[in-house]
């Protein structure tokens, strides 16, 4: 613990030594900016902030009651550790200057030099409205990582690991893609981020799951969701903030705004439907918990096409969405016996690889004059082998990173609670708190010791 603290400290200082630097920003914006284009970005960013407290109760409902707290508190915290982590580093290490093809250089290091006009990427919105939709993008891909590990990740590890992964991880592929790196100058094309955000947090979340070993009774012990209502409210929330995700990227209020918007609600519906479909004609029942797992398969498998396909074919990757991560989750999952805790890779990992190469089979220049047409409208085989490129590039960057700063993190510090901890529940062991009224006797609360105690023994009985 004191070294993470020293580490905050050391953050701390660095950022003081750049505040000078801050207050010299100029403030006037160029007559360019489009009002309409900055109000839709603005309320884009804004749904996308939106989407990880809704991941947040997704993730929550799905774990058992011991650890409800602490899956929510890892969203959470995530939304405030890395938006500070992006104003001073992730934002110029992703968007600055290439350097290489790899990575971004420092010259907007705490926002230096970025204010109100606008910037390189969009000649119509201030620069600082990019910089906070962008933040939410990167605010929520490491936050669906922490599914995979749910349950059994100690709090200083994780916070460590997360600032980490965004550094490294995040930041440098984002600018492969998006900033100018050599992903973008080879035209790979992801409109939301399939490959930046999904296929890179699923990869990464199997990696993860697979080191920290499986949780204590997985395979011979029930573990079940402890609030289905609760995930089916983080399923909407992030439905909702999805438009934003997706719509958002066109970044003005435009066509291909719209495009985008209809395509996702497409996708997510034909997704839904297919998973239950599925569900059922496989395991004999229908179940709102399949529902939702549809629902999101889809969003993220249209993620990369949102702003170069049409209806038809956001139909067609909806559908197929559906099937596939529906079979990585229900077989393939159990086959090869990993304990990924809520799926992250079998709907974000395969999910994205699904939506980045069919991006590459019906992306129409019809939809999107900047991107090009896939192999099923006339562009032949070449951008569906680019877009394999990409995720071959994302799966062994994600893989590769993921482990090797796992094992660094957990050569100085421990990663995984101790198995009475893991007993006892995370709510009390990390956080001290319990989420629900049986922390309460006779209408008044219980002490911390006699909360240890009675989870405890619920949990060594398998009844929480």
């Amino acid at each position: 613990m004191k070294k993470v603290w020293s580490v905050l400290t050391i953050c701390l200082m660095l950022t003081f030594l750049f505040v000078p630097v801050a207050f010299g920003e100029g403030t006037e914006a160029a007559s360019t900016i489009d009002t309409g284009d900055t109000a839709w970005v603005l309320a884009s960013a804004a749904l996308v902030m939106l989407m990880t407290p809704g991941l947040a109760l997704f993730y929550g409902g799905m774990v058992r009651t011991k650890n409800v707290l602490t899956t929510i508190m890892q969203s959470f915290f995530i939304v405030a550790l890395i938006s500070v982590q992006w104003v001073l580093l992730g934002y110029t290490l992703t968007f600055g200057s290439d350097i290489g093809g790899l990575i971004g250089g420092l010259e907007f290091f705490g926002l230096n030099g970025v204010g109100q006009e606008p910037g390189a990427f969009s000649d119509t919105i201030p620069a600082l409205a990019f910089v906070a939709f962008q933040c939410m993008f990167a605010v929520i891909t490491p936050a669906l990582i922490t599914g995979a590990f749910a349950e059994r990740m100690k709090f200083p590890a994780f916070i460590v690991f997360i600032v980490a992964w965004a550094t490294f991880v995040y930041n440098p592929f984002a600018h492969w893609v998006w900033g100018g790196g050599w992903l973008f100058e080879l035209g790979a094309l992801d409109f939301a981020g399939g490959t930046v955000i999904h296929i890179l947090s699923g990869v990464s979340a199997l990696v993860a799951c697979i080191v920290l070993g499986k949780r204590r009774g997985y395979g011979t012990s029930p573990i079940l969701p402890h609030h289905l209502p609760m995930t089916v409210l983080g399923a909407a929330l992030l439905w909702f903030g999805w438009f934003g995700f997706n719509a958002g990227s066109a970044l003005g209020a435009n066509g291909l705004a719209a495009s985008a918007f209809v395509v996702t609600q497409v996708a997510a519906a034909a997704a839904t439907l297919a998973w239950v479909f599925a569900e059922w004609i496989h395991n004999g029942k229908p179940t709102i918990l399949g529902a939702v797992s549809g629902c999101i398969a889809g969003l993220v498998a249209i993620t990369p096409a949102a702003g170069f396909v049409s209806t038809i074919p956001s139909l067609i990757i909806g559908l197929a969405g559906g099937v596939i991560c529906y079979f990585a989750v229900a077989v393939v999952k159990q086959k090869l016996g990993y304990d990924d805790s809520l799926d992250v890779f079998g709907i974000h990992g395969i999910g994205g690889t699904w939506g980045a190469i069919a991006t590459g089979l019906f992306a129409s220049t019809g939809v999107n004059s900047a991107g090009t047409d896939g192999l099923f409208y006339g562009g032949g085989a070449a951008p569906v082998v680019t877009q394999l490129i990409a995720v071959v590039a994302a799966w062994v960057f994600a893989a590769i990173m993921t482990f090797v700063l796992l094992k660094i993190i957990g050569s100085f510090m421990k990663l995984r609670v101790n198995e009475d901890e893991e007993t006892t529940g995370l709510d009390v062991s990390e956080h001290g708190e319990r989420a629900y009224a049986q922390d309460f006797v006779a209408g008044a609360p219980i002490s911390h010791s006699q909360a240890i105690v009675q989870d405890s023994v619920a949990g060594k009985a398998n009844l929480v």
